[in-house]
Order: C-alpha cells, then sequence, then structure tokens
C-alpha cells in the first residue's frame, strides 16, 4: 500500500500521454495568436487613443498583421504602389522565435516513440502556426491595407523562421544531439571536443560584439538629438507612444548597425549614404528620431576607438579556445580557431540581411550594413585576433609542461634551484 501510494500520480504509460492531431493544430495556431497578439495590442491601442477617426478596427488589424509578417522577414509593400519594405523589426523577431523556441521544447517532452508518431505533434504544432500566417497574409492582400503582402514570398519567411524556432526548440529539449558535427579531419588537426569548443567560442564571440555594439549605441544616444527630434515630432500621446514603440522595436537593428559600425564596414543609410568609422557622407535622411544618432560628415579620428568592440570580442573567444585547448597541439588549436573564424559566417550573413533592407524605392532602398561585407569583417576580425590569441594563451597555460617528463622550464628553474640550496646547507 505504501508503495503504491509513493508512485507518481502523473507516471501513466505513454500511450494514455499522447494528444490529438487536433489538440497540437490548436496550439500551434495559439502560439500564433499569442506571437500575433505581441503587434496587436500596441496597435489597437494606439488606434484608440489617435485623436482622428479616419482608420477603422479593420485596419487597424490589417496594420497588426503586417508588422507581424514583417517581423518574421516577411517583404512587403506600403501604399498603393506597394513600395517595398523590407526591415524586420528584429525585437518583434526575437520575441516570435523565443515563444516558438519554448512551444518546441514543450513538444520535444511528447517525442516519444519512433517513425511517423515521433514527429506528428510537432508537424501538427507548425501546420497550425502556418494557418494563421496565411490568415494574416490574406488580411494584407487586401488593396486597401497600409502594409499589402506577397502572398508565396511571405508565407516562406513565416515558414523558415517558424521551421528554425521550432527546431531549436525541438533540438534542445531532446538534449542537443549532435550539437555539431564532426569535420572529416584527421585526428592529428581536428582533436575530440573541438566541436563543443567551437560552439563557445562562437558564443562568446557574438555575445561580447552584440555587448560591444550596445555600448556604442548607448554612446550615440547620449551624444545624439533623439529626445529634441521626438519632440519636434510627436504633437500628441498617441504620436509619443507610436514613436516610442517603433523605436523600441528597431533597438536590436540599431546593435547590429552599431557593430558593423565597430567592425569597420559601416552601413547603408540610403543609396549614395555610407556611415563608418574610416569616413562618412550622408544625404538627405527621414524624420525619425534614431536617424538622428547618426555620425556626421568626417573622416576618420575617434571613431577608429569603435574597433576596441571587436578586438575585445576576439579576445574573449581566443581566451574560451586557449584555455580548451591544453589538451590540443599547436596546430589542432589554429584549426579550431579557423574553424570558429568561418563558423561566424552564416549568423553574420543572417544578422545583417534582417537588420537591414528597405523603406522605399530610390535611395530609401539600401539601409543596414552589406551582409558579405559584415560577415567577412567578422571572420577577418577573428581570423587576425582569435587564431594568434589562442596559441598565445595556450602556451601561457601549458608553458609548465612540454611532452616527455612533464616538466617545463620553470618547473626545472625551481627544482635546479632546490637542489642548489640543499646542497649548500650540507
Amino acid at each position: 500500500m505504501t508503495q503504491l501510494m509513493g508512485r507518481p500520480i502523473l507516471g501513466l504509460p505513454s500511450d494514455l500521454d499522447s494528444r490529438s492531431t487536433l489538440t497540437d493544430l490548436l496550439t500551434g495556431v495559439r502560439t500564433a495568436l499569442l506571437t500575433l497578439s505581441v503587434v496587436a495590442v500596441p496597435v489597437f491601442g494606439l488606434w484608440v487613443l489617435a485623436p482622428y477617426g479616419d482608420d477603422t478596427a479593420q485596419d487597424a488589424g490589417r496594420a497588426a498583421c503586417g508588422l507581424w509578417l514583417l517581423g518574421h522577414g516577411a517583404p512587403l509593400g506600403r501604399g498603393p504602389r506597394a513600395v517595398p519594405v523590407t526591415v524586420a523589426p528584429l525585437l518583434l523577431t526575437a520575441v516570435t522565435a523565443l515563444l516558438l523556441s519554448r512551444a518546441g521544447r514543450r513538444q520535444a517532452r511528447r517525442a516519444r516513440g519512433r517513425g511517423w508518431a515521433r514527429w506528428r505533434s510537432p508537424l501538427a504544432v507548425y501546420a497550425g502556426y502556418l494557418l494563421v500566417a496565411a490568415f494574416a497574409v490574406a488580411q494584407c492582400a487586401d488593396p486597401q491595407a497600409l502594409l499589402r503582402s506577397r502572398a508565396v514570398a511571405d508565407l516562406a519567411a513565416v515558414a523558415l523562421l517558424a521551421a528554425a524556432a521550432l527546431g531549436h526548440g525541438l533540438w534542445s529539449g531532446l538534449g542537443r544531439p549532435a550539437a555539431l558535427p564532426r569535420l572529416p579531419l584527421p585526428p592529428a588537426f581536428w582533436p575530440d571536443g573541438a566541436g563543443a569548443a567551437v560552439g563557445r567560442a562562437l558564443a562568446g564571440w557574438l555575445l561580447a560584439l552584440t555587448a560591444g555594439g550596445g555600448v556604442l549605441f548607448a554612446v550615440a544616444v547620449l551624444l545624439g538629438s533623439a529626445g529634441p527630434d521626438a519632440q519636434r515630432l510627436g504633437g500628441g500621446a498617441a504620436d509619443w507612444l507610436g514613436l516610442l514603440l517603433a523605436c523600441l522595436l528597431l533597438v536590436p537593428n540599431g546593435l547590429v548597425w552599431s557593430a558593423s559600425y565597430a567592425l569597420g564596414v559601416g552601413f547603408e543609410v540610403g543609396a549614395g549614404s555610407h556611415a563608418g568609422p574610416f569616413g562618412t557622407r550622408l544625404g538627405p535622411t527621414p524624420d525619425f528620431p534614431l536617424l538622428t544618432l547618426l555620425p556626421t560628415d568626417r573622416g576618420p579620428g575617434w571613431h577608429l576607438l569603435a574597433g576596441l568592440a571587436p578586438f575585445a570580442a576576439a579576445t574573449a573567444a581566443a581566451l574560451l579556445l586557449g584555455r580548451a585547448a591544453t589538451r590540443w597541439t599547436p596546430a589542432q588549436t589554429a584549426t579550431t580557431a579557423t574553424a570558429t573564424a568561418l563558423a561566424a559566417t552564416p549568423p553574420g550573413l543572417l544578422a545583417a540581411h534582417l537588420g537591414g533592407g528597405a523603406l522605399g524605392p530610390g535611395r530609401m532602398s539600401e539601409l543596414g550594413p552589406v551582409p558579405w561585407q559584415f560577415a567577412l569583417a567578422q571572420t577577418g576580425w577573428l581570423l587576425a585576433v582569435t587564431l594568434p590569441g589562442a596559441l598565445l594563451w595556450r602556451w601561457w597555460l601549458v608553458r609548465d609542461r612540454d611532452g616527455g617528463d612533464g616538466a617545463g622550464p620553470v618547473v626545472r628553474a625551481r627544482v635546479g634551484a632546490y637542489r642548489l640550496v640543499c646542497r649548500l646547507a650540507a
């Protein structure tokens, strides 16, 4: 009796723990509606506070659907002429990916069994999410919508982001099997544990570079005129809140632009305009508070200090690799550092692609960092700093070792001094 009462009540067989496909489909719909509410609640709040009544509730709903699609990286059109709008608000993208990854981790706990039954639940959740995406695309297909959708491209963008975020959640929930595939290299160049070391070094680089971009962005806010510009543009409560929400949604984009500035390649501010530490040339820009943070036209000067951010980030990656390389040879350490530099290319391309885009035709068709330049600058910094830094830090940590008896020059000097003292004392 005691054993029966001590058993957990929820310890049921796996057959009773399964759910129907319809329930999983509704879970995907609920997840999509939750991410949509992140946009819809502020949009409808601004619509209620707006002093003018030209827009209807349906127009506000279409605007919320358009922003939701834009947060997935979907290209949209603005106005009757369908002016291209492709700049994704990365804060909304990050919130959407976080909620989808959380849903994927929950589904990973139910991914039991083998074959089709193992993946039926995640696929149903994915299909439910895409159903809401199809509804949002249909709402924005109306020519009267402020942001008009492009059905095939928008559904493809939503499908890619949802698949990546749900897949990451499933991978995390299943214990992260096969974190990084083993490269087809001999053990003399690719030791055991190199994949995990590359992952840690890459995470350290990305986090440190983002933090450096945040410091640069904060300095620009303190020295810029975003506040006075917002006071000039804001005429009421709805205008103030709208500007505030727009700026908050674009703060991660500003971090990517700041990181690109620190890397040295800068970013585009319209066709023919460029901002970078080696020189800035600007043309007319729209009235928006974040655009007032751009540096003035000048050549290289104290702006070159922004290069300290990627240098510090590359140094952090070198320290992580050097600490893991105490068990490796210099050739293995150099190969791992090179692999880290190459592994930074895909996230750099993705971040630069999502952080920039177009806000209109002509000059406003080029905004943000150029993806290939951003990725190439990351690889260059990592090769220039992390490769020699990891080798140097490894040498420093193993300086008291050699390949034979484990006694390095420092240890041998200490032993020799000790023997000399003993002989003199005798």
